[in-house]
């Protein structure tokens, strides 16, 4: 993936000096709250207001322009109205202003009544060189230094203090709710964007600069569409990379992708699956709202992360550990046992009546609980540990003792808050300073420590085994398309599979007459009977496919049928003649790869029949793949256990078609510019150690092809 070239926004967001256009006294309206608010609340740097109509605006001196401010400007907040706005920038690129926020709506945003209005703001952005935040946004926000060329609610909150978290927003609203609700949680925030419209600057030119600043720990994001695929992949990879999450709070999410016509693959495709599988690939974690955010940000600012997926659970109550546990059983997360030197420790210290397992129930009894914590805190086969904090006068005795504790280990430990809601605040709030996550309710934590744990282990692979490229199975082959479109007959697309080391069944292509005139089968019985031809892709839909014939007088009949068949389906198609193919049996599974016009080249496998069809139980991954990425792939299907063997059947032979994922992979990475899709269905997986085989495939071209 080709690394962009990011513009440095940090003159932006660290402002020294704001020209306010449009400056008012009306402090009920968006021209005059970015002054006030920055006067309120201290903002050092120097602020200019630009109001030709005025001398002087909320006691500051007035300018009639942006050209007649003495000094230089790093910022203009543009508060005018939108006919206004195109003037407004182009007087800021004659100051030699580099950056403004444009607040007003009334352009893309409307549909055709601002598309005048949106035609001339771009011409002026273009013509005066000024990079624009917006419009239709609530601007940008420094909460350290007070720098506010924004207005809302929430920053006029003085309880406000800057943390390690960056907010960016498509949405205004959202960004100032994500602020409030996170400072309300303990989570501060430094940086505010809201990206309005992103007529200029967008979502990826942010967080960008935002990853790069050291004064930024995690990124918390609000988005709601994008048609940037590749952008939002390189974002998550660079994201990982430096090992700063993004916590994303993704809307919308319908009619982002677009779906390829004419296979089941596009069919099987949903709109939100490639935003899915970016995430999963990136240094993204996906929250669907406001406390999970927080939550989750909880344990990243935390700064302990766990080395693997196995956590121990501590409690005084044999109810909140089995609330625990299942709460992260279902999120992922396992709970082992302790060692059997662990578990002889624990036979002096906790009760018989109590439970020495994991959970491990010490009973209402705090003063064993510092016993258990100092024993089973370095236990090895647990990552992270749960532990139920104490409640009532004993709290503030339990604290030193517990911190003590925490602060020796490097593992997570989160601490199931006991305490009634609103009680014993002070020691929660010295708690989470010491970064601790306090959750309330188990169903919380299962999923913020889950999330959390994901993207662990995501960072942990990519630091042990760096990121290194896909190896390429075979060299790229040249595929003559010889400039066609649209879908590619059968056993045409089977030799592209095929010039990839892909298995397929062996078959022999004949004319309706040549067959009939056949004393001996061209393939060992049983066969499949097709029939050949680039203008029905979908044989079954036309009649035009037998399946176990089993002598020379059904050949021959089928391949009657067949032909009819596809007449009458299709009077004008094209025949290329009669495939006789071996029978092949299996594990079934659909195995395809799509180059989508916003993500790139992704490949995709599911297993056959209602699994695939009914529930939706596929898993995708963008190429190319390596043969530890196409094991998971398989991995995370929820129908995996058949794989694996299920009811006294042998286990199929993964190893084969993970071998096929990646050598699928390559394929439409190759030719990318060419391909539009490929279908295998079915791709027939044998026992283990006896390989796999593709009974059906179909290659789609691109409508306007590509040199590759």
């Amino acid at each position: 993936m080709t690394t962009q070239h990011h513009i440095d926004l940090t003159r932006l967001l660290t402002p020294q000096s704001i020209a306010i256009i449009g400056a008012s006294t009306n402090l009920s309206a968006i021209s005059g709250q970015p002054l006030r608010l920055m006067l309120d609340s201290g903002y050092a740097g120097k602020l200019y207001p630009v109001n030709p109509n005025r001398p002087e605006v909320q006691g500051l001196k007035a300018y009639p322009n942006a050209q007649a401010i003495p000094g230089a400007v790093d910022v203009a907040l543009v508060a005018v109205s939108a006919a206004n706005v195109p003037n407004a920038l182009r007087d800021c690129g004659k100051a030699g202003i580099p950056f403004a926020v444009v607040l007003a709506g009334g352009f893309a945003e409307t549909g055709e009544l601002g598309a005048a209005a949106q035609k001339e703001l771009d011409a002026a952005i273009k013509e005066s060189g000024v990079r624009v935040v917006g419009p239709n946004c609530i601007g940008v926000a420094n909460i350290a230094t007070r720098a506010f060329c924004a207005f809302g609610g929430a920053l006029y909150d003085k309880s406000l203090e800057p943390g390690p978290v960056a907010v960016v927003s498509q949405s205004g609203g959202v960004g100032l709710s994500i602020v409030a609700h996170a400072h309300a949680r303990g989570v501060d925030t430094r940086y505010l964007v809201s990206c309005g419209n992103e007529a200029d600057l967008n979502f990826f030119d942010f967080a960008h600069t935002l990853l790069g600043m050291d004064d930024v720990k995690v990124i918390a994001a609000y988005l709601e569409s994008s048609t940037e695929g590749a952008k939002l992949r390189e974002l998550g990879k660079r994201a990982l990379a430096v090992g700063k999450p993004i916590i994303l709070l993704k809307v919308g999410n319908s009619g982002a992708g677009r779906r390829a016509a004419g296979s089941h693959t596009g069919k099987l495709t949903a709109d939100y699956t490639l935003f899915k599988a970016a995430f999963r690939e990136g240094g993204f974690i996906e929250v669907h709202d406001l406390n999970e955010l927080a939550d989750v940000a909880k344990l990243v600012l935390g700064g302990r992360y766990p080395k693997g997926r196995n956590i121990g659970v501590l409690t005084g109550s044999g109810g909140w550990g089995v609330m625990a546990a299942e709460a992260y059983e279902r999120n992922g997360l396992q709970l082992p046992l302790p060692s059997v030197e662990t578990a002889e420790k624990l036979k002096a210290v906790v009760a018989d009546y109590g439970s020495r397992g994991n959970p491990i129930d010490t009973t209402p009894v705090y003063g064993q609980q510092h016993t258990v914590l100092e024993i089973i805190v370095n236990e090895p086969n647990w990552d992270m540990l749960h532990v139920r904090s104490a409640g009532g006068p004993v709290l503030k005795e339990w604290l030193p003792k517990f911190l003590d504790i925490a602060k020796r280990s490097e593992k997570p430990i989160i601490v199931g808050w006991a305490p009634s809601p609103g009680l014993d605040l002070d020691i929660k709030t010295e708690l989470e300073k010491n970064g601790i996550y306090c959750p309330s309710f188990a169903a919380d934590a299962g999923r913020a420590v889950g999330l959390f744990t994901d993207f662990s282990m995501k960072r942990q692979k990519l630091l042990a085994q760096g990121d290194s490229a896909a190896a390429r199975p075979v060299e790229k082959p040249a595929l003559d398309f010889a400039g066609g479109t649209g879908a590619l007959a059968e056993h045409v697309s089977k030799q592209c599979l095929a010039r990839y080391g892909v298995p397929v069944t062996r078959e022999v292509l004949m004319p309706l007459d040549a067959i009939l005139a056949l004393e001996q089968s061209p393939v060992s019985f049983p066969v499949a009977v097709k029939l050949a031809s680039a203008d029905i892709p979908h044989k079954t839909e036309a009649d035009a496919v037998r399946l176990n014939v089993k002598t020379l007088d059904e050949l021959k009949a089928a391949a009657k049928a067949v032909t009819a068949g596809g007449k009458k389906f299709a009077p004008n198609a094209r025949i290329d003649g009669i495939s006789v193919q071996e029978m092949a049996s299996g594990v079934e599974l659909i195995v395809g790869a799509v180059n989508d016009p916003h993500f790139g080249p992704y490949v995709m496998v599911g297993l056959g029949g209602v699994l695939t069809e009914v529930l939706h139980d596929v898993s995708h991954r963008f190429a190319p793949v390596t043969a530890a990425t196409a094991q998971d792939m398989l991995a995370e299907l929820k129908g995996a256990k058949i794989l694996d063997g299920y009811r006294g059947a042998p286990p199929v032979d993964t190893d084969a078609i993970a071998d096929v994922l990646v050598r699928l992979s390559w394929l439409i990475n190759d030719h990318r510019g060419q391909i539009a899709e490929i279908d295998i269905n079915p791709l027939f997986a044998r026992a283990k150690g006896k390989g796999v085989v593709a009974a059906d495939a179909l290659v789609v071209l691109r409508e306007s092809q590509k040199v590759s």
